[in-house]
């Protein structure tokens, strides 16, 4: 369910859990006509040609969403086992999201690492996804290589990563409702990454009640 009301665009400055982690939170935006989300069913989609990486993160979000309540399915459960291999169109992708509103979801949270020039051109891509309606579709069609494109990165000290909050209503535009840009540095650890991003992510959407509910009586963390 959406709760719509006006409300400013932000983009707090950089910000990050307390204490040391491998994941800043450095921009964060929201629809402005946002206040509430909720979500009965979501996907959650990590974008890696890493598979141990990629599942471990799924694993680790959708454990999140269980302890919440909320239902959850990894990418991994429900993409075709060669949909990744190659790119979709637009009619592919437009098909794919009708099977998942057929299947009751109405959002979609997706991951991607986008290499190193992400922070400089959030704001630009941020203004284009929301003033041309752009959705789950064309984020994943703009950035599917990262699949199976052994090239798409190369080895930054420092990872720039977005995750992202589509609603796929039916009746509703299929819209953004969150991005956060994250900064990522030195992955040596995956395993403590993955941690530290996945426990990044649930608190970023805690703080903008999507989805998440924050217990307003916990002093320890805040944004």
């Amino acid at each position: 369910m959406i709760i719509n009301r006006t409300k400013m665009l932000c983009v707090l400055p950089v910000l990050a859990l307390m204490g040391c982690t491998s994941a800043e939170l450095v921009e964060n935006w929201k629809n402005p006509d946002i206040v509430l989300f909720d979500a009965n069913k979501v996907l959650i989609v990590g974008m890696t040609n890493n598979d141990g990486a990629r599942t471990d993160f799924e694993n680790k979000l959708k454990k999140e969403f269980d302890d919440r309540g909320v239902e959850a399915m990894r990418s991994l459960d429900v993409f075709d086992v060669h949909f990744t291999d190659a790119k979709r169109t637009d009619k592919e992708l437009d098909a794919f999201e009708e099977s998942l509103l057929e299947k009751d979801f109405d959002a979609i949270l997706l991951t991607k690492i986008v290499g190193s020039e992400s922070r400089q051109s959030f704001k630009k891509t941020i203004n284009q996804l929301y003033k041309g309606g752009g959705g789950f579709k064309d984020d994943y069609q703009r950035n599917q290589d990262i699949y199976y494109n052994d090239d798409y990165y190369e080895n930054y000290p420092i990872y720039h990563a977005e995750t992202s909050l589509y609603c796929i209503c039916a009746g509703k535009e299929r819209s953004l409702i969150w991005r956060g840009s994250i900064d990522i540095v030195d992955p040596r650890n995956i395993e403590k990454t993955i941690d530290d991003y996945v426990k990044l992510v649930v608190l970023a959407m805690e703080e903008q009640d999507l989805i998440f509910r924050k217990d307003r009586d916990d002093e320890g963390t805040d944004l």
